[in-house]
């Protein structure tokens, strides 16, 4: 298959390569091709605007884009970082497809389980709509909404992505530090969901939903038993033979974060029914293994 991959160099986006290079010809679009190229090599193309491809000749279309949403103050400015970061290259990509005379046949686009906004201990699986109206529910709605303008023949895969643990980059390498001092414990009351997913599986369900051309719609890339973030620190501090004993207070959360600081104090408990129904069998579907192989 000829794909183009957005957000090539990112935590997913990597790994989706890696997989990905010696089976299908890659164009990867990125603001610096030379990232690309000194990451994969001379066999993955870099482009650097959406006009240098050719959608007549692509089979598929994977957007994974977009400014990392954790690590920052959700100022004013930062606000619009996020969003127009992921619905301008969105837009560009449907146009695109949509003015092309064979388009690919299938656009696969990122989102975000925030789209649920907080929800606590609720158990949600696709079909929810009761969303609260929070910062990372509009962002992920208007994306989803500009993804949705998708014409057929193409068809559209939603991917509604939980935190994705991986052994380089991501979530769990920027808590690893303090847990590995004995510092690390539960944030805030530690009974907010964390709804996760090992990297590999990540990769699999991408490439299950490009396998399977009767697949289209709105896909948690969740794993199956998500866990509160007691449990979660605690998990991680046995694998690590330490103690989780020192909770991060809410308040000093804020401080650092502001606003942000909410996708780490409320949570949302997210079931990936979709991918199951479908026939999707996740190889980490308990967190206890999960963490085991990637910290082995």
């Amino acid at each position: 298959m000829n794909i183009l991959l957005t957000g090539g160099t990112g935590l997913i986006g990597s790994a989706l390569v890696k997989k990905w290079q010696q089976q299908h010809q890659l164009q990867v679009l990125s603001r610096t091709p030379q990232k690309v190229q000194a990451l994969f090599g001379p066999d993955v193309t870099a482009v650097a605007n959406v006009a240098d491809v050719d959608f007549n000749q692509l089979d598929a279309v994977v957007n994974l884009a977009g400014e990392p949403i954790v690590g920052k103050r959700w100022t004013a400015q930062q606000k619009q970082r996020l969003c127009h970061s992921r619905w301008d290259l969105t837009a560009q990509l449907v146009n695109a497809i949509n003015t092309a005379s064979t388009p690919p046949g299938i656009l696969i686009s990122g989102s975000a389980i925030g789209f649920y906004g907080a929800q606590q201990q609720q158990l949600i699986s696709e079909d929810f709509n009761d969303s609260t109206n929070e910062f990372s529910h509009q962002l992920c709605q208007r994306w989803e909404e500009i993804a949705g303008a998708v014409k057929s023949p193409t068809r559209l895969c939603i991917l509604r992505t939980g935190i994705v643990l991986a052994k380089t980059g991501g979530a769990l390498q920027k808590m690893l530090p303090p847990f590995k001092l004995g510092l690390g414990g539960r944030i805030g009351t530690g009974q907010q969901y964390m709804s996760w997913i090992h990297i590999d599986d990540m990769v699999a369900l991408i490439d299950f939903l490009l396998q399977h051309p009767t697949l289209q719609g709105v896909f948690n890339a969740t794993a199956p038993h998500p866990v509160t973030n007691t449990e979660f620190s605690q998990t991680l501090a046995q694998l690590l033979h330490r103690p989780a004993l020192l909770p991060m207070p809410a308040v000093v959360l804020q401080c650092l974060l502001g606003e942000a600081a909410d996708l780490l104090l409320t949570g949302q408990r997210v079931l990936p029914t979709n991918a199951t129904k479908a026939g999707f069998s996740f190889q980490y579907d308990k967190l206890q293994p999960a963490l085991a192989e990637l910290l082995n």
